[in-house]
């Protein structure tokens, strides 16, 4: 993030507000508005729930309105705030309610005079890379890979575990699962060891479909498996087979999503990457094959990062990635 000055961003005294809601729960950043400099940041447990209108504004500003106002108190309730940004899961889909009643709110409460909604994936891209072209894949119990070359966007994937999110946590997990079922099966492909990983968290094989398909958390529960899988990788060839296909769908993600040029890069971002040289060792492979010459290059920053760049840029005039009524609205 680039220093600016006094002129750019208001009074050296000013604030910007950066917030991120995911499936976790929601963060926030206090933040200079001068050059972005991370004051403090706290975090609201448990995600914000939809309704009708999409991700409910009535519950997101119950969760953010006080943090940010005890954040104020700590670092001086007399700051200004000049812009706000918010990345949520889900506001390419399911924010409507959030773009009608967050920027009336938030000048209500704080007298900030502009905010920016964007997509969890373009506060991840914000946070990873600021306004440099590229693509960066965001892995967790989902997967999307976003790309811009600064004048438009370009996604790939993220459609969910039953239509895509390939090679997500959610995505290993199953196929970990599914080798788990094989093994108890007797059937070809089947994996003891996953078998009998499985079996200690879930207990007998045989109920783990009654005990999995009712939940209304599949995703996160099936990502949950993920870490075993790559736990026994180095040990079964089956576990090693399932990372090397996520390796390979991930790719594909960056692929699709990375603008051609010279100066792209990639950057992968999220917990699915924590899974360590498992999956890393092939995913590197995968990625000089399907874009040799592209640099990847590690994140700068994590997509609470990202709200706060985009605040951060919205405070000293305008944002410098693409606008987009889906991914990133300034209202």
């Amino acid at each position: 993030m680039e220093p600016r000055n006094e002129g750019a961003g208001g009074p050296a005294d000013a604030v910007v507000v950066g917030i991120d809601s995911g499936g976790s729960g929601v963060r926030i950043a206090l933040a200079r508005a001068a050059d972005g400099t991370l004051l403090e940041r706290v975090a609201a447990p448990g995600p914000v729930p939809t309704g009708p209108g999409g991700i409910r504004a009535d519950r997101f500003l119950e969760s953010v309105l006080p943090a940010v106002a005890a954040l104020r108190e700590r670092h001086g309730a007399g700051r200004p705030v000049r812009a706000a940004a918010v990345g949520a899961a889900g506001m390419a889909t399911l924010g409507e309610e959030l773009r009608a009643v967050l920027p009336g709110a938030f000048a209500e409460a704080w007298g900030v005079r502009g905010t920016a909604l964007a997509a969890d994936a373009v506060t991840a891209y914000a946070g990873a890379l600021g306004a440099w072209p590229g693509a960066v894949v965001a892995g967790g119990t989902g997967l999307i890979a976003l790309g811009t070359d600064l004048t438009g966007w370009r996604r790939a994937d993220g459609w969910g575990h039953l239509l895509g999110d390939c090679g997500s946590g959610a995505w290993i997990g199953r196929a970990g699962l599914e080798a788990a079922m094989r093994a108890h099966d007797g059937r070809r492909g089947g994996s003891p060891a996953l078998l009998e990983r499985a079996e200690k968290l879930h207990g007998p094989a045989a109920g783990l479909p009654a005990a999995l398909y009712p939940r209304a958390d599949r995703p996160a529960v099936l990502a949950a498996f993920a870490p075993e899988v790559g736990a026994a990788a180095a040990g079964d060839p089956v576990a090693a087979g399932i990372l090397e296909r996520a390796a390979e769908h991930v790719a594909d993600a960056a692929e699709a999503a990375c603008p051609p040029g010279p100066e792209s890069v990639v950057a992968l971002t999220g917990g699915l990457f924590r899974l360590g040289e498992p999956l890393l060792a092939p995913l590197r492979a995968a990625l000089a094959e399907r874009l040799p010459g592209v640099r990847t290059v590690a994140p700068s920053g994590d997509p609470l990062d990202g709200a706060v760049t985009l605040a951060t840029w919205l405070a000293a005039g305008g944002v410098r990635l693409p606008e987009d009524p889906a991914l990133l609205r300034l209202l």
